[in-house]
């Protein structure tokens, strides 16, 4: 199967080298505009083709796919035409700018029997799939709550805000792991560079079963923290990206409520009990993301990172970004 990165910035050379260890798979182009990084490329790896000219992937019929590492706001015409020239698309996240241009990528990938994959590379840690696992086996019992906390002094990007920037990572998570639909959003965030990009945003989630999701993102803490919290009415789930070891930790910890009618208040009963530290499998994600893309194609089947959900991720990001100019203005999704 022969494949084509195209742009090589920070995310092209984990790209290149998790792709170029898949079995029976040759990384045929690298493309992007600018000399410098193609000349790192062809240091690296001589045998591949290094191009500035898109249009040199998409006259190769011999070419079987193409993954998109550009910008955002290049990534459906990108995508559009490869689909039409007969390749298989990975994109890095966000999937596009839109949810329209998501779901006409989708419409195309389906009217041309092509695969159209979109980078969640969280999907495939060992952590997120542990929890997955512990989740269908009822550990922590029925989910209440997700609270997402995902901030660093990182970059400002020049083309979206720091939701679209951080937030897909754990969207795609709480996708994959809630089997619920969300019902509606709220958005409140900050723009500190005078640019109206927001470096500090808050997103919340609300369903319609009283399930509720959290998420705080910014490109201006001090610190760096990568935290999941996942609520059950039985324990509760901490994932630690950042903890080398023990990324997961589950607590045994909870409360009991009833209702006082004579006295018209809740009783709370708190229990505090052990803590477990499940086993996650060291893997290498990116590595199992690419080859879950090379082997949906072999198989003829639908990817774990599918772009069915990178467009749920899209949606919810549109409404968060209406929220945000509104003031914090509850949007409901359209799933539509």
């Amino acid at each position: 199967m022969r494949i084509a990165i195209v742009g090589y910035g920070y995310w092209g050379p984990n790209l290149l080298r998790n792709f170029s260890a898949i079995k029976d798979c040759e990384l045929a182009y690298v493309c992007d505009f600018r000399p410098e990084r193609l000349s790192l490329v062809a240091a690296i790896n001589p045998s591949v083709i290094c191009t500035s000219r898109f249009e040199d992937l998409l006259d190769d019929a011999s070419l079987d796919a193409v993954v998109i590492a550009t910008p955002v706001f290049t990534h459906f015409d990108l995508a559009k035409k490869a689909l039409l020239s007969g390749k298989h698309v990975l994109i890095e996240k966000p999937m596009t700018s839109s949810a329209a241009e998501a779901k006409e990528l989708i419409e195309i990938a389906d009217r041309t029997h092509k695969i159209l994959m979109v980078d969640h590379t969280f999907l495939y840690t060992g952590a997120v799939q542990k929890i997955k696992q512990l989740m269908a086996d009822g550990v922590i019992g029925k989910p209440t709550y997700f609270d997402s906390t995902r901030i660093n002094l990182g970059l400002f990007q020049p083309d979206i805000n720091v939701l679209w920037d951080l937030a897909p990572h754990d969207l795609s998570i709480l996708d994959y792991l809630i089997d619920d639909v969300p019902y509606s959003v709220n958005a409140t965030g900050v723009s500190h560079t005078g640019n109206d990009i927001e470096n500090i945003a808050y997103l919340t989630i609300n369903y319609q079963s009283g399930f509720i999701a959290h998420f705080n993102c910014s490109w201006s803490s001090p610190v760096k923290l990568r935290n999941i919290l996942i609520g059950g009415d039985k324990k509760m789930l901490l994932f630690n990206d950042l903890e080398p070891s023990e990324k997961l930790r589950i607590y045994d910890t909870g409360y009991d409520h009833k209702s006082d009618e004579d006295k018209r208040r809740v009783m709370v009963d708190y229990r505090a009990g052990d803590v477990f530290i499940p086993k996650v499998a060291q893997k290498e994600a990116l590595f199992g993301m690419a080859s879950d893309f090379v082997a949906s194609i072999r198989e003829e089947r639908s990817p774990v990172s599918s772009a069915l959900s990178g467009l749920r991720v899209i949606n919810i990001l549109e409404a968060s970004q209406k929220s945000i100019k509104s003031n914090g203005k509850e949007i409901v999704l359209q799933w539509n």
